[in-house]
Parts: C-alpha cells; structure tokens; sequence
C-alpha cells in the first residue's frame, strides 16, 4: 500500500531553451522603419504578414514573430494549425515569456539594421493587447503602437504605464462591424483612457474584425488624423 501524501500539489517553474520562429519581408539595408505585426488568436505569422502587403515596399522592414504556443484548430470539418500569445492558464509566466521573446526579436532585428529606424509595433486583437504589454513592459522603444480590432488588456495598470504607452504614439484601428469591438466598447475605451490621461488617435474604419488596407496606407504616410 503506498503511503499517504499530505497537501496539495506544489506548481513550480523552469526555464527553458526553445526555438520561436519570426518572419521578415523586405530588405534589412537601407530600412528606415521596421514594423513589427502581432497576429491575432489562432492565425499564424506567414498568413498574418499577407495583410501588410498594401505597405510592403522600400525602405520598411516588415517582421513578424509567431506566438509560441501552437494548437490544432477546428474549421469547416478540417484541423489546422494557428498560434496564440497566451492562455488564462499560467498567465503571469506566459506574458513574461512573451515579452522577453518579442524583445529578442527586436534586439535582433536591430542588430542588423543600420541607423536608428523608426520602430512600429501593429497587434491585431489578441496580438493587439500583446502588444500592449509588450510596449509598456518590455525593452523595445516604440514609436507608434497601433492596436487593430481590440482594446488595452483591463489588467495593465495605466497609472503605470500611461506614460510610456503616449511616448509610444498609441492608435487605435477598429472596424464599423467589428463583431468583437462595438461602437459603445469604443466610446468606453476612450472615456477609460482619457481619465488616466491617454488620448489615443483613433482610426474607424467600414469592414469587420480585420487589418485595413486603407488605414494601413494612411499609417505609412505616417498621417495621425482620424
């Protein structure tokens, strides 16, 4: 008979070496700006990177990382594979993991690029509130933030961060018939945002929970009009 065991089950953690995978498009000479793109839940980063096409061109290095937790999902009878940032389960240690993980991407990336290029971080909803975090806890000096089809994560503390998230140029690109965001979430964010004292440059546009390609044109002119 085996001997009985007092207490609960005790969690510990343990670093790990791992192999992340990011893509890139366009060339890393002569690059004055890198955009780092954030793909939402379930996507994967080589899909993703086909909505940045319209802005693909000289001069801009588009990189885009994988989240590093892949899963088989279910569409339309068939199983593929995607990718997210994060789970609920363990949330703490994956948003570290993350954050340090984007960070080397982007330590990286400016290895290789000469000068001083300007840095554009675009995160589309789960991606978005990624690269929220992302920006306010990480290393990485943003220059514009562009939050696509979701709001800031309710859990970052803007007493904390409001500050870096303004130095980061935060603009938020959310469609008319977003079935996740609404107009009223829209009005709500901005009134949240505003008591901290965040006033972000907000882009609506007519379409659906996606990157638009409109919008997207206006942010490389580096426009900030709504």
């Amino acid at each position: 008979m085996l001997p009985s065991v007092s207490g609960p089950p005790v969690a510990h953690h343990l670093r790990v070496f791992r192999t992340a995978r990011y893509l890139t498009q366009g060339e890393v000479e002569g690059a004055a700006e890198v955009w780092f793109v954030l793909h939402g839940y379930s996507m994967l980063a080589a899909s993703f990177l086909r909505w940045f096409q319209p802005v693909a061109e000289p001069g801009r290095l588009l990189v885009a990382p994988e989240g590093l937790s892949r899963a088989y999902f279910e569409e339309r009878g068939t199983r593929r594979v995607g990718a997210s940032w994060m789970t609920k389960e363990d949330r703490e240690a994956e948003i570290e993991d993350y954050v340090q993980y984007l960070d080397r991407v982007a330590d990286r990336i400016r290895l290789s690029v000469p000068g001083e290029p300007r840095i554009e971080v675009h995160g589309f909803s789960q991606g978005g509130a990624a690269a929220c975090r992302w920006a306010a806890l990480g290393s990485t000096q943003v220059d514009r933030l562009v939050v696509w089809g979701s709001m800031l994560p309710p859990d970052l503390p803007l007493d904390r961060y409001g500050e870096k998230l303004t130095r980061a140029g935060l603009t938020l690109a959310v469609g008319r018939s977003d079935k996740y965001v609404s107009d009223q979430d829209v009005e709500r964010e901005q009134v949240r945002l505003r008591g901290q004292g965040l006033v972000p440059t907000v882009h609506r546009f007519e379409g659906g929970h996606r990157v638009d390609a409109g919008v997207l044109r206006l942010l490389a002119t580096r426009e900030t009009a709504p």
